[in-house]
């Protein structure tokens, strides 16, 4: 598994133990959790999820009238290196 991934399960258990289920997805580029936040979420709880979601690379909250509220957390992927650097229009 990637260190995204890695990353992104830590992150998804300890929302878990938090009793907010996660759910982990992975993309092209990086790694995703969500969690849905019910309401009403003890503040307590709030700073909890807020501190285990600021370790990933992107998070924030998606809040609809429709479909309530989504914590979501974004872990990079790490970009592969290659001998060619400087790209094609490199000149040494």
């Amino acid at each position: 598994m990637p260190a995204s991934g890695v990353s992104a399960a830590a992150i998804a258990a300890r929302l878990s133990a938090m009793g907010l289920p996660a759910r982990v997805e992975e993309h092209a580029r990086y790694t995703s959790v969500e969690v849905e936040v019910p309401e009403p979420l003890p503040t307590d709880l709030w700073r909890e999820a807020l501190e285990v979601v600021a370790e990933a690379d992107r998070f924030g909250l998606l809040a609809t009238s429709m479909c309530g509220r989504t914590l979501w957390a974004v872990v990079n992927k790490a970009v592969p290196t290659t001998g060619h650097v400087g790209g094609p229009s490199h000149q040494r």
